[in-house]
This record gives structure tokens, sequence and C-alpha cells, in this order.
């Protein structure tokens, strides 16, 4: 078999795509946003991918995730991207684990393993938790705010979370992390205004959380589009990329 990165070889060259091949890379959720995040890593040549997520494709899912096919409705996740990115890079290692991160399992996920994170997790207690734990063990982490009810992947930017405007979930995130003494985390966020949706948002939580009226792990389901969660994912994984394989690109 041929060089199946020599496309990229090309434009980074031998020492950042070996880098790339030693890196360990933890990606949490693997829906719209974090499998294509996912897909970009294992096509660019990264070594080792775990991939967290305990939830199942389902029919709604069919309109922006890279793993929702009518073929794989019903599958877990987790398992459907790892098969996916096996097929990409076979020499990828990858590795799943059912769990859906949250306060109560965290100390079951070893973070200290991991050359840099990927928080792609669409829960603020769930997403508090691994930044801050992140952060106590300097980790390197990168987070996606929302992405539902946006249509223009072109407003999408890559900042420090301090910089943010507009997103209610980075704002939140913001003000919860500024009260455990953290004031940086990058992140991927839109800075198109979120639309109204035409129907009343549905309220759910994943399975596993807490369900209770008033529970943080509770959510309004918001309308979305192939488009912004798409980007985010790549944008993600670029910023990932680039990192760990310390490279700069020839003008």
């Amino acid at each position: 078999m041929g060089d199946q990165f020599i496309r990229t070889r090309m434009l980074i060259g031998d020492e950042p795509l070996e880098r790339l091949r030693n890196a360990r890379v933890a990606v949490f959720g693997v829906g719209g946003v974090g499998g294509y995040a996912v897909e970009a890593l294992a096509r660019s040549g990264v070594g080792t991918l775990h991939l967290y997520d305990d939830d199942t494709v389902s029919e709604s899912n069919l309109n922006r995730q890279l793993i929702a096919l009518h073929s794989t409705l019903g599958q877990p996740k987790a398992e459907a991207m790892a098969q996916r990115v096996r097929d990409i890079n076979p020499d990828c290692c990858t590795e799943v684990f059912r769990m859906f991160y949250l306060p109560q399992n965290a100390d079951q996920v070893d973070l200290s393993q991991y050359d840099y994170v990927i928080d792609c997790i669409d829960t603020v207690t769930a997403k508090l938790e691994l930044v801050t734990r992140c952060s106590a063990l300097r980790v390197k982490l990168i987070s996606a705010m929302g992405t539902g009810n946006k249509f223009d992947p072109s407003a999408l930017v890559l900042t420090d979370i301090s910089k943010t405007e507009g997103c209610p979930l980075a704002r939140t995130i913001r003000k919860e992390l500024r009260r455990r003494g953290i004031h940086h985390l990058n992140v991927v966020y839109s800075t198109e205004p979120p639309a109204a949706p035409l129907r009343p948002a549905q309220s759910e939580a994943p399975a596993g959380a807490d369900t209770r009226p008033g529970s943080s792990a509770r959510r309004d389901t918001p309308g979305s589009t192939p488009f912004v969660p798409a980007a985010a994912g790549l944008l993600l994984a670029s910023a990932v990329v680039r990192e760990l394989g310390q490279f700069s690109l020839r003008q």
C-alpha cells in the first residue's frame, strides 16, 4: 500500500506527521460536531483516538451527523465512528468508551494520558467538569460552544472564551469557569445570533443524567443544519492538528 498521507506530507513534512502519529487524542461526544472532528483527526494521521459517547444513532441525527445513515440507525455512535476511522486509517488505534461523561463517573477516565482533549459535550455540567479536570492536570483542551439554531458556518470563530460574544452557552461556561478560577479556554463558537425555532423546543437529557425538573443536565433541543456542526468539528480538529504537529506552512 502507498502512503495515504502523501498529500498532507507535501504540506507539512515528515516530522509533523510523525508527531501526529504518536499523539493520543480523546473526543468527548461524537455527534454533529464531534463526528467531523474525529474524521478529520483520522484523515490527518493522528495515531490514537479515544471516543467517549453512549448515545445511539437516531432518525433525527440524519440531517447533520456524519455517522448517521439509515444503515446505522440504532447503532452506538461511538462504535459506528470507530468503525469508520478503522476503514479510513487501519493503523489508528481507536478505542470506544460507552459512557456519558458526568461528574458522577469522571473518576473513571484518566485524562492525564492524552496529549489533547476535544470537548463536544452538549451539557453544561459535563463540560464544566471536563474543563476543570483538564485544567487541573494541565492537559490541553479545546471546547465546542453552541452550534444549534445556527445556519451560517462562516460565523464560526476559534478564540479564547474570554473573547466570546452573543453565544448563550459560552456566556454560561465563561461565568462558571471564572467561579472556579479558570479564565482561559480555547473554544470554537459562532457569532451568529441564534435563530428562533419555528416549533417549540423539546426538553431532553442524556441517558444516565439527572432528569429531575431544574436539573442542569436537561436541555432544550435546538434546531440544526448540516453546515454549522460540521464546520465547527473541522475547526476543532484543525486547531488540534496544527498544535500537535507543530508545523508552519510555507506562503
